[in-house]
C-alpha cells in the first residue's frame, strides 16, 4: 500500500504561492522506499520548511538531515500523528511511501501495533464497507480533517517525476508482446477499479499473477516462479479513479532488478501517471539489461 485528488493534470501545475503558508511547514507523512526522500529533496530546492512524521520501522533515516523536524509514530497511532504535525502547526500534507498492509493482520495486532485511542474509535466506528486501499487511505484524510489539516499530492511538488511517453530502453517491445501488453492493460485497469492491485503478469495473453496486498515485488517474483521459461510481461498502470494524493504506481531501480532476476522480458507503464524514482538511474540500469538480456521497458498511454 502506497501513501502519496486532483483532477486529471491537476499535479503538472506547479504550486503558486495561494496554495501553501509561506510561515507554515509542509508536513510530510512518510512511509519506506526513495519517494519521501525525493519530495523532501524537491521542497528543500523550492525553499519550503519539511516538518515529518515517519511510520515507525517504515520511513528511512535520511529523512532526518533532510526535514526541519523529525520524529516517528507508529502505524496505528493516528492521534500521536495529528497531535506532533498540530503542534508544529501544519495545516498541509503530503503523504509519500509505502506502508506494509499487511500488518494489519498480524496475530495479536492489538498488542503488535499497540493503537492509541484515536485509532481504535476510527478503525471500529468509520463507515466500514470494505479494507481496501481507498477506503482506509481516504478514512485516514478524513480524520486528519477533523483537526482542520488536508492533503495534496506530492506530485505538485516534483511533478518531473512522473514517467513520460515514450520507450525507455533501445529494445521496442515486439508485436507479441504488445498484443500482451494491450490484454495485461485491460486486465490491470479492471484490477485497479476493483482497488485489488495496479500490476498483472501477463505471458501469451494469460495472466500469471495478479498483484494484491503483497505488492508490485513480490507479485513479480510470484510470476517468476510460475513462469520458469520466463519472457513474461508486467503490466503496471494507474487506477481508473486514482487519487494522486497516495498509491500513485511506483516503480525504480528495485522494480527493473526484480524484474530481471525473474525472467521478464517486458515492463509496461502508464505515462503520466506513474513515478519514476531516480529517473537516471533506472534508464541506465534499463539500457544495460536491455543491451544483454533484453528487457524492454515502455511508457504509454490509456
Amino acid at each position: 500500500m502506497t501513501i502519496l485528488g486532483t483532477r486529471r493534470g491537476h499535479h503538472r501545475t506547479a504550486v503558486s504561492h495561494d496554495q501553501t503558508d509561506t510561515n507554515a511547514p509542509i508536513g510530510l507523512l512518510a512511509g519506506s522506499g526513495r519517494f519521501p526522500i525525493l519530495f523532501a529533496e524537491a521542497a528543500r530546492r523550492q525553499g519550503l520548511r519539511i516538518a515529518c512524521v515517519g511510520i515507525k520501522y517504515e520511513a528511512p533515516a535520511e529523512l532526518r538531515a533532510l526535514c526541519d523536524s523529525f520524529q516517528l509514530a507508529g502505524v496505528a497511532r493516528l492521534g500521536g500523528m495529528i497531535r506532533a504535525f498540530r503542534r508544529l502547526g501544519v495545516r498541509r500534507i503530503i503523504m509519500a511511501g509505502k506502508v506494509t498492509k499487511n500488518v494489519i493482520y498480524t496475530p495479536w495486532r492489538m498488542v503488535q501495533l499497540m493503537p492509541d485511542f484515536r485509532t481504535i474509535r476510527w478503525w471500529y466506528f468509520r463507515n466500514r464497507v470494505d479494507n481496501r486501499d481507498d477506503s482506509l487511505l481516504l478514512g485516514v484524510i478524513a480524520e486528519f480533517e477533523r483537526d482542520g489539516m488536508t492533503f495534496a499530492s506530492a506530485l505538485d511538488f516534483c511533478p518531473e517525476l512522473l514517467v513520460k511517453d515514450g520507450v525507455l530502453t533501445r529494445r521496442s517491445p515486439t508485436p507479441g508482446e504488445r498484443k500482451d501488453i494491450e490484454f495485461g492493460w485491460n486486465l490491470a485497469k479492471e484490477m485497479g477499479r476493483l482497488d485489488v492491485g495496479q500490476s498483472v503478469a501477463i505471458k501469451e495473453k494469460a495472466a500469471l499473477a495478479v498483484e494484491a496486498i503483497e505488492g508490485t515485488d513480490r507479485c513479480i517474483e510470484r510470476a517468476g516462479l510460475l513462469c520458469r521459461a520466463g519472457g513474461w510481461t508486467l503490466v503496471k498502470v494507474a487506477k481508473p479513479q486514482q487519487d494522486m494524493r497516495f498509491d500513485v504506481p511506483t516503480i525504480g531501480v528495485t522494480t527493473i532488478e526484480n524484474l530481471h532476476k525473474a525472467g521478464a522480458r517486458v515492463l509496461a507503464i502508464e505515462a503520466g501517471k506513474t513515478i519514476l524514482l531516480d529517473q537516471q538511474d533506472v534508464i541506465a540500469l534499463a539500457g544495460y539489461l536491455a543491451d544483454r538480456y533484453g528487457l524492454s521497458i515502455v511508457a504509454m498511454g490509456g
